[in-house]
């Protein structure tokens, strides 16, 4: 009998410390590193003990979320990060640069790839196309304003206007363009896993500039120890192949 109560009061005691060493870290992040997060949180969990629970969207509403206040331990956002900052509602000693991804162009499964080697061959290329498909920035997604920004750059963003296809989010880009509804789709790289289409190349980074991910602590941060390990391992070494497999850079 004294032998069960003593294993009871251990388990109990275990219990305790296990509850007080584990937390559930809520995190919010855009799409554009939806697949590397998923892939990282499970070996996280595994050897912390901690769990998250992700929330993913676009990258404009994501920074929206984070700006209002939104009670996240661990928001994700794309720079400028100044107006992020200027609410009080991250940490600013707990920037941590996570990766840049290319937005990056693709065609249907098996068609001719084009060149997309220098900004002449992309505005060819553009300015040839029947259609072409990539996220809605207006509705809050990096990957369009920053084509959005692209097509200005090659002074062709008027010519274009008629044979452009906004869509919500990168995976639906990719899936008018596997549909034959568009010959070019663009998103960010690390979207692209349609198996109806082929990855051509990022855009060349005289008209496109990788768009960054970076992490932060919340000020309203239930579990600000978890959080603050949760960004330490997703800006590890450890991780750098997850970021890579997905045509990101880790860090900066």
């Amino acid at each position: 009998m004294k032998s069960f109560f003593q294993f009871a009061l251990i388990a109990m005691v275990s219990m305790t410390v296990q509850s007080v060493r584990a937390d559930e870290i809520t995190l919010i992040a855009p799409g554009g590193i939806r697949d590397a997060i998923q892939k990282m949180i499970p070996d996280f969990e595994r050897k912390t003990g901690h769990t998250v629970k992700a929330t993913f969207g676009s990258g404009g509403g994501t920074k929206q979320q984070v700006m209002r206040g939104e009670p996240f331990d661990v928001p994700i956002v794309q720079p400028p990060l100044a107006e992020v900052l200027a609410t009080g509602h991250v940490i600013a000693a707990s920037e941590t640069p996570l990766a840049t991804v290319p937005v990056a162009v693709a065609v249907r499964k098996g068609a001719a790839k084009p060149d997309v080697a220098t900004p002449q061959a992309v505005r060819t290329m553009l300015l040839n196309a029947r259609a072409v498909s990539f996220p809605d920035g207006a509705r809050g997604a990096a990957a369009g304003v920053s084509f959005e920004e692209t097509l200005r750059k090659l002074g062709i963003a008027d010519q274009m206007q008629p044979r452009l296809v906004r869509v919500q989010g990168g995976a639906n880009a990719m899936v008018v363009l596997a549909n034959g509804e568009v010959d070019i789709g663009l998103t960010f790289l690390s979207e692209i896993h349609n198996p109806g289409v082929d990855i051509v190349g990022p855009l060349p980074r005289e008209i496109s500039t990788p768009t960054a991910l970076v992490g932060f602590v919340s000020t309203h941060a239930k579990a600000p120890a978890a959080a603050r390990a949760l960004l330490t391992y997703l800006s590890s070494p450890e991780v750098a192949d997850v970021y890579k497999s997905l045509g990101m850079v880790p860090g900066r």
